[in-house]
């Protein structure tokens, strides 16, 4: 039981459990207090104090108990808290029918606060927000925040069982909770959205994000084996690329077996704290299978490495495919093991584009195997990885044709995607390598253009899986297919490709771009959600232009926008084009927030991200900006945080963008060391970068390790990328 006391100028009162009384404690105050029946580590011990709006619903479980919801923030955030509440009761509905996992407790508390360092936290039915995750309106949120804030409140609530039910034994099996709580939050997402987009999102930031960290200094295995801050191991290592691990139990086992292992894991260690390994075997036991080389992805860092090779032979209509695999060294590991790696193929006829092979699990355990595919009575084209059955690096040699065939023709989402993802880095590497061989950028090649205008003007159920096939690969995933990283070459390989593209394509675009702008009022449906990202993207293209009208129709679009979603890519565009325009738009934007603290994050947030010559210089002034300040979290991050992200900006030869940033993380490490050092991740990868760059960058790591009394997470990170 907790007692929780305070005046009665404070109302609310909550902790975790059931309230069991309430009461006058004399002197004005009062007091509450609560019974959680269920054990569980100090780490998800709660209270809260203060004054407080809320709103208040009720879910019916599936056993016909009646649960009380309650969404608790600051009272002017109270207007913005439907749809969390929505997004909770969907969480609930699908989580019994899904995984079988009902609710234990009558009520179930979110409180959302201004200021909090991290996304959420799953303190036993009473969880603590971020507002950034929680508060959504269509003036105020995006299409992206929606379905992120539902998918962040589904992560919260499925701790219920994985994570608080059954808790971890100790801090290096943070995976155990996290990695299986993300795969969980991932398909109910993908339930509730689209599968197809989901998928390709989420490898899109395991590439983006966690293959940096593999790369890098800092890279771990998904159970680190030592930390000296724990906070500097909620990386994306032991989330998504934990979550792929689970993913792959799924894949190997299937659904139904899949199940079975969760319901034994839940039964075997409801009110206990278990290890990855109890995760394991409890798979084993339900499928009778032997997984103790699949430990080895949690035991290895780094990203793997897959090569396939396959031979056909027409007389015996067979198809041998040879896979094998290998993983780089990482600190401290210089020589890895196999893996135990699910491959799914798929293998498609050249000649009438059917599938001749579905989807097909090989299974890779040794360095490399050979796997033979009969009946292939025509020259086939191989589809590899297909919903990216293992979060590897994909080395499969294939012509330009065949990749555009894909586009066209694989049955597999993903890898459709894929495809044209491997088509357009093959065009933007080589535009890398003329430029920084000081030679013309080559032009497009007339089958890419083809196959982009195919997908462009295509007319599929699925708007938002299209636009997402238009999208080039960013910087920061390219630059994982380099060598030396050179930012400003490899931004003006991209600038070039997209110019290119949308000069090819120009009355494709604008016919899309017309034809999507119907002025529907506004909705959240996927139907809608993909309209209007597939509209945003042509806008994107049609101001790479630089046509006459870039300006102009960019201005319209911002003027006439009924959701921040269309609002925010129109400004996304303009902080990009210099001028009246879009000082008037950024004063515009900011005077219609009326200083609600996310959209005014969003304000310093696009011009971070612009890619001006000036941008430093602005994010300087910004940091001087009232509503700018180094205490608030979401602040730095929406500002500092994107600032480092700005590949080319950042990494200007001159270094100050080091320079700026390094001293910002010395002045924040005495306020909040955690969000500190989370700030140094832009450095991480300095080794790969050319020898100037390194030179600049080192300096200023050491320029931070120089401060006295620096905090211990922000020495950990700082210390091991100057290794």
């Amino acid at each position: 039981k907790v007692r929780v006391e305070a005046d009665k100028s404070w109302p609310v009162l909550l902790s975790n459990g059931n309230m069991i009384e309430t009461g006058d404690a004399g002197e004005n105050r009062h007091f509450a207090v609560f019974e959680d029946p269920y054990p569980k580590p100090s780490y998800l011990f709660a209270a809260v104090v203060g004054k407080l709006g809320k709103i208040t619903d009720t879910f019916t479980t599936a056993s016909g108990r009646e649960v009380e919801l309650n969404v608790f923030s600051e009272p002017e955030n109270v207007d913005a808290l439907d749809h969390a509440m929505e997004s909770l009761k969907k969480s609930m509905k699908w989580d019994e029918e899904r995984w079988g996992r009902e609710y234990d407790l009558d009520v179930y508390h979110i409180v959302a606060v201004n200021d909090f360092n991290m996304g959420a936290m799953e303190n036993k039915g009473l969880n603590i927000f971020n507002t950034a995750l929680t508060l959504a309106k269509p003036s105020t949120a995006t299409d992206t925040d929606y379905m992120r804030i539902e998918g962040v409140i589904g992560h919260e609530y499925f701790h219920n069982w994985s994570g608080n039910r059954v808790t971890c034994r100790d801090w290096f099996q943070l995976t155990l909770k996290e990695g299986l709580t993300v795969f969980r939050d991932q398909e109910f997402s993908a339930d509730m959205w689209s599968h197809a987009v989901k998928r390709i999102e989420e490898v899109r930031g395991l590439r983006g994000r966690q293959f940096q960290e593999d790369a890098g200094p800092m890279a771990h295995p998904i159970r680190p084996e030592s930390y000296i801050a724990m906070d500097n191991f909620y990386t994306a290592t032991v989330y998504t690329k934990g979550a792929e691990v689970i993913r792959m139990y799924h894949t190997l086992l299937g659904e139904k077996t899949f199940r079975k292992g969760m319901d034994l894991y839940f039964s075997r260690h409801d009110g206990s704290a278990a290890t990855c390994d109890d995760f394991r075997q409890a798979m084993a036991d339900a499928s009778g299978r032997d997984l103790t080389q699949f430990e080895r992805w949690y035991t290895q860092a780094g990203t793997p490495e897959l090569l396939a090779e396959g031979v056909y032979d027409a007389d015996k209509k067979t198809y041998e495919l040879t896979l094998s695999q290998s993983c780089p060294p990482t600190p401290g590991q210089p020589k890895k093991e196999p893996f135990h790696m699910p491959v799914v193929v798929g293998i498609i006829g050249k000649k009438n584009g059917k599938e001749i092979v579905p989807d097909k699990l090989c299974e890779l355990t040794k360095e490399k195997e050979t796997f033979v595919f009969k009946g292939i009575n025509q020259p086939p084209v191989l589809s590899v990885l297909r919903g990216y059955s293992a979060p590897v690096k994909l080395q499969l040699e294939q012509s330009d044709e065949d990749l555009a065939f894909l586009m066209a023709h694989d049955t597999d989402a993903f890898n459709k995607w894929e495809a044209g993802q491997r088509l357009m880095t093959r065009i933007l590497l080589d535009a890398y390598e003329k430029i920084s061989d000081g030679q013309p950028a080559p032009s497009l090649p007339s089958n890419f253009v083809d196959a982009v205008r195919s997908v462009l003007t295509g007319t599929g159920s699925d708007m938002q899986l299209q636009a997402l096939m238009l999208v080039l690969p960013d910087e920061q995933t390219l630059s994982g297919s380099l060598k030396v990283i050179y930012p400003e070459v490899l931004h003006k390989a991209r600038v070039h490709v997209k110019d290119s593209l949308s000069k090819a394509l120009e009355k494709e675009f604008r016919e899309k771009y017309a034809e999507l702008s119907t002025g529907a009022p506004y909705e959240l449906t996927a139907e809608a959600v993909g309209r209007r990202k597939l509209r945003n993207l042509c806008l994107s293209y049609l101001v790479a232009l630089k046509a006459a009208d870039s300006t102009s129709l960019t201005n319209e679009h911002y003027k006439t926008a009924n959701s921040m979603t269309d609002k925010l890519a129109a400004l996304g565009e303009l902080v990009s084009l210099p001028g009246g325009e879009r000082d008037a738009a950024l004063t515009s934007f900011y005077e219609d927030a009326n200083g609600d603290a996310l959209v005014i994050n969003k304000w310093f947030s696009l011009q971070a991200m612009a890619s001006t010559p000036d941008t430093l210089e602005n994010v300087k002034k910004l940091t001087q900006h009232p509503a700018f300040t180094l205490k608030n979290p979401n602040r730095v991050r929406s500002l500092l945080g994107v600032f480092g992200g700005n590949m080319h900006i950042f990494h200007a030869d001159d270094g100050k963008g080091y320079e700026f940033l390094a001293d910002k993380i010395i002045e924040l490490d005495t306020l909040n060391p955690q969000i500190a050092a989370r700030l140094l991740g832009p450095f991480g990868l300095w080794k790969r970068y050319d020898e100037g760059r390194q030179n600049l960058m080192k300096k200023q790591l050491q320029k931070v390790l120089a401060k006295d009394g620096l905090s211990a997470d922000t020495f950990e990170v700082a210390s091991r990328y100057v290794q």
